[in-house]
């Protein structure tokens, strides 16, 4: 069974209860992922006793406000549509990453899901198909290169990917423009104080392979075929990745059928687990298959 017909077997009232959204389910997540960044925080500027090994859990918290932004391009954490965008911003100014630019963007990603021509994550290229490209890719070049780029392109060149309606690029343009201004202010309060760099800066950079490791496992080593419960992988993994990830390990689900909150995604998880057609037993056995493919 495909993802259309899965979705469609579906009773009226599970997918009502499947798509509710809710307020309190999204604040308490976002108050306990705030409360660990907060403490990781609190602990480099207070240099507490050892806290040099606090930048790579700050690193982590900052760059996983990504599965954050993703789901506000649904506007699925929160019920409320002001919260949504509140918190997709918030996250754009954390990462670097535009969320008005981003929430078209990831639509399209939707819509194209590992088509070679048309999925825009795969615009400038494949995934990595040697080991140079793979530790390359872990790096974080490309994603830094590229947001640099966008954001430059979206605040002063021509905003042209199909995928980008025409009424809304004043609203990115803005946006951009925006965004560079308050990191050329962050960047000049490295001249009195290192703390943008200890707090943000830093651990940004190394939280990023974690979080592109993370990423590969989506879709990578999946077909390009129309089922999104093959050409998307869920991950078994922890509580502890579940709830940094809001819960996007269960990506297949997700990609099945977006409109459902990441509260509500280990339940369609308990329905489409017998259909899942690209599944991997934690991400340490994605990177191991990922790796052996590459050396062949």
């Amino acid at each position: 069974m495909d993802h259309t017909r899965l979705i469609k077997s579906l009773p009226p009232g599970t997918k009502a209860a499947l798509t509710t959204r809710s307020n309190a389910a999204g604040l308490r997540h976002l108050a306990l992922y705030l409360a660990a960044l907060a403490a990781c925080t609190a602990g480099i500027a207070l240099k507490a006793p050892l806290w040099p090994l606090l930048l790579l859990p700050q690193g982590v918290l900052l760059v996983f406000l990504f599965t954050l932004s993703h789901e506000c391009t649904h506007q699925t954490p929160f019920r409320s549509k002001w919260l949504n965008e509140a918190a997709g911003h918030f996250c754009a100014l954390a990462i670097g990453l535009p969320f008005t630019w981003f929430r078209y963007f990831h639509l399209a990603h939707h819509k194209y899901t590992n088509d070679p021509d048309r999925d825009p994550e795969l615009e400038h290229g494949p995934r990595p198909a040697t080991m140079a490209q793979w530790l390359g890719y872990l790096s974080g070049w490309g994603y830094w290169r590229g947001m640099a780029a966008t954001l430059w392109r979206n605040a002063f060149g021509t905003i042209k990917a199909p995928y980008l309606p025409r009424r809304r690029h004043a609203d990115m343009r803005l946006e951009a423009r925006l965004l560079l201004l308050i990191y050329a202010a962050a960047l000049l309060t490295l001249l009195a104080s290192p703390m943008v760099l200890w707090l943000w800066i830093l651990p940004l950079l190394i939280g990023q392979p974690v979080l592109r490791a993370y990423l590969l496992a989506e879709h990578g080593l999946c077909p390009a075929v129309a089922n999104m419960l093959e050409n998307s992988r869920t991950t078994f993994t922890n509580r502890i990745v579940r709830f940094v990830a809001w819960n996007m390990p269960y990506h297949a689900e997700h990609h099945a059928f977006p409109n459902v909150p990441f509260h509500q995604l280990p339940a369609l998880h308990g329905i489409a687990r017998d259909y899942l057609k690209s599944t991997s037993d934690g991400y340490a056995e994605f990177t191991g298959n990922y790796l052996r493919r590459l050396s062949r």
